[in-house]
């Protein structure tokens, strides 16, 4: 799998002149981030070799190095899930590409349904911690010399980049929630029994991916900063039926202020 992997960031490295050390999953509610970017060049993921596709609506599949603000960056339009019939390894093998490519630091997002009482709809989320619900593991397997075999994962969020992000939203007045994530396997949202064992479990919003990039981003020795937004409710009496168009639209009416904060953010850093 290194092979591959530096395979893969040797082709990358021959297509760009930028050498980032931040990059981006523009997950759902960041998607509007992509138009911020100038000096853009962009690669699709079918042309990257050993690279995933991703076959979700919404997410567009390509690669784009440029500049944010004053931050040359790279950023993910598209990311991979476990449900789609990926490996844990295929979901992560983009981060490893990062490491290899030299990223330091990640910023990701992703919608999620709330399982904290005081949530609503369209709220922002700052990841503080995560439980891990996938079935496999990212780590599984032969340990890849990047990191230990028995990673610590007590500050998986960075959390001076989770004081910036507060501070930032503050001065502009964006209201900003804390809280755990849970990621599962997915494609089913949860029924209501399973959103009341993970809100009992201590989950704030549950969701199908981040988890293992952010697992495997702590393996690299990248930080991380994470932010969920609140597409549905999965508290007793606020729970309706959802659909991914429903999730899809909550996620795009949060990307002014999500991409507000993150621009900045990236800018502090």
């Amino acid at each position: 799998m290194l092979k591959q992997i530096q395979e893969t960031a040797s082709y990358i490295r021959s297509q760009i002149t930028t050498v980032p050390e931040t990059a981006i999953i523009l997950g759902s509610g960041l998607g509007q981030l992509a138009e911020e970017i100038t000096d853009a060049h962009m690669i699709a993921y079918e042309g990257i070799p050993h690279f995933p596709v991703s076959t979700v609506e919404g997410h567009s599949g390509r690669l784009i190095f440029g500049r944010l603000g004053n931050k040359e960056i790279m950023a993910m339009q598209g990311r991979f899930h476990y449900y789609e019939g990926y490996s844990m390894k295929e979901v992560t093998f983009p981060i490893r590409v990062m490491r290899e490519l030299g990223i330091k630091t990640l910023f990701v997002s992703n919608a999620a349904g709330g399982t904290n009482p005081s949530f609503e709809i369209g709220d922002l989320m700052i990841i503080t911690d995560h439980i891990n619900y996938f079935p496999e593991h990212p780590l599984r397997g032969k340990n890849i010399s990047y990191g230990p075999r028995f990673p610590d994962m007590s500050e998986a969020y960075d959390r001076h980049l989770i004081a910036r992000a507060k501070k930032i939203a503050a001065e502009k007045g964006i209201t900003v929630r804390e809280g755990v994530y849970l990621g599962t396997q997915g494609p089913t949202y949860e029924t209501p029994a399973e959103y009341r064992m993970f809100a009992r479990w201590g989950a704030d919003a549950v969701g199908m991916s981040t988890v293992p990039e952010v697992i495997v981003a702590n393996h690299c020795g990248i930080r991380v900063f994470g932010v969920s937004v609140i597409t549905d409710l999965g508290v007793e009496g606020k729970i309706v039926e959802v659909t991914h168009e429903e999730v899809q639209q909550a996620a795009n009416a949060a990307q002014p202020r999500m991409t507000a904060i993150m621009k900045e953010l990236v800018n502090e850093k």
